[in-house]
């Protein structure tokens, strides 16, 4: 069952010790979005994401975290709900483990791939492309080499 995006943002700026930044938690959170959709074939947020200028967002975490700038996230995730001993808290950890302390520009990199979900719904300016969670489950196919879960 999908997490709010709120309570896995929450996860994963906790994990970094509250030095990430926006950019950095937009696309870590995209990065686990499409492992656990590839994984499990159901979504890890209850949110989407949109093709913006510089990658996937999820609309509603950005509204949540734009007035930290390019600055670290502080806790402004009052009321969310835990998330521990979710398959979600799971993929969520997994992601931290690997992405927390790389360059945006690594990040960047990897959510913007030539053939890439991100890509295929990407139109410069535009703030409102949804990205399919079904090419997103693509993505992860092509780029791990597996037979991807059922669309959901």
């Amino acid at each position: 069952m999908p997490v709010p995006v709120n309570s896995a943002a929450r996860y994963i700026c906790a994990w970094g010790d509250w030095g990430v930044t926006n950019l950095a938690l937009q696309k870590i959170l995209y990065l686990a979005h499409m492992v656990h959709l590839g994984r499990t074939g159901q979504r890890l947020i209850d949110g989407e994401f949109q093709a913006w200028d510089y990658g996937p967002v999820n609309p509603q975490l950005y509204r949540a975290v734009n007035m930290f700038g390019d600055e670290p996230i502080k806790d402004v995730f009052f009321g969310s709900p835990q998330i521990f001993g979710t398959p979600e808290e799971e993929t969520l950890r997994e992601a931290c483990e690997l992405l927390i302390g790389r360059r945006a520009s690594e990040l960047v990199a990897m959510t913007h791939s030539e053939n890439g979900a991100w890509a295929k719904h990407y139109v410069p300016g535009v703030r409102s492309k949804v990205i399919p969670d079904a090419d997103i489950i693509a993505e992860y196919g092509a780029r791990t080499g597996r037979a991807v879960a059922a669309t959901p």
